[in-house]
């Protein structure tokens, strides 16, 4: 009975002095291992995210400065139907 409460006992021992991470002083340190993978390049992201939603605005718009450019203008609005 001694033996297996000595096995568990350094099975656990092992157990807590490895793993993934270690303590020291306090604080929780990384395995080495993170220093393999290498580093992600995130391109940055453009001033308008949707840049043919941007590209058909410009285009309305300027087909709208076009045609106002050599429209006549519009006549006034009708006043409302219930005014006297």
């Amino acid at each position: 009975m001694k033996r297996i409460f000595g096995w568990s006992g350094l099975g656990l021992a092992v157990l807590a002095l490895t793993g993934c991470q270690t303590q020291m002083a306090g604080m929780t340190i990384p395995t080495p291992h993170y220093l393999l993978h290498p580093p992600q390049y995130i391109p940055p992201s453009p001033p308008f995210p949707l840049p043919r939603e941007l590209a058909g605005q410009e285009a309305t718009a300027a087909a709208a400065n076009a045609a106002a450019a050599g429209a006549v203008p519009l006549p006034p609005a009708l006043p409302p139907a219930g005014a006297p």
